[in-house]
């Protein structure tokens, strides 16, 4: 399994016990959508490494209590604390309407209410406290802040997010 087929779960937190039960932290709003799950993928030395899971539980709102096979003492947990955790792509729940992943609106046409085409997602920003689209219009970088208000229409059937920026925020890179 490649990374680029998989999602970020989370993140192997810490050791629960001295049996080799973990506390992986669920980077997610439903932790409790993943308590049953039969493995998943620790990204161990560079590579994405199958692991199954015993048991496992939530604990404390987003970190899930996880016996690993095979892995049945504090030393062998110790090899993955640090290590993020994932899961192929197709085990993301379907998302409607407007709400997106980020992955999936990369390569979607922007469409602006007032501008028209402004260009094509290169990717969503998401590592500061205000995620952007990044939009790339003619080799310029537009960057639109990803606010509910401003996105009027994930149209996944054309590839196409239309957006209604306030004026100015876009205006200077595409004229």
């Amino acid at each position: 399994m490649h990374k680029k087929d998989c999602f970020y779960l989370g993140k192997v937190a810490k050791k629960f016990s001295f049996k080799g039960e973990v506390l992986v932290y669920l980077d997610t709003d439903e932790p409790e959508i993943y308590q049953n799950l039969e493995s998943v993928f620790v990204e161990f030395n560079g590579h994405l490494v199958p692991f199954f899971i015993l048991s496992a539980s939530i604990h404390k709102n987003n970190f899930l209590r996880v016996q690993f096979e095979d892995m049945f003492s504090e030393e062998e947990a110790d090899r993955i604390i640090g290590c993020d955790v994932y899961l192929p792509l197709q085990m993301l729940p379907k998302l409607e309407g407007d709400k997106f992943y980020f992955h999936e609106i990369v390569d979607f046409e922007v469409q602006d209410k007032r501008l028209g085409y402004i260009g094509k997602v290169v990717r969503v920003n998401d590592s500061n406290a205000q995620a952007l689209f990044e939009i790339d219009f003619n080799g310029k970088e537009i960057l639109v802040p990803m606010i509910d208000d401003f996105i009027i229409k994930v149209d996944r059937k054309n590839k196409t997010l239309h957006l209604d920026t306030p004026n100015g925020l876009v205006d200077l890179y595409i004229n």
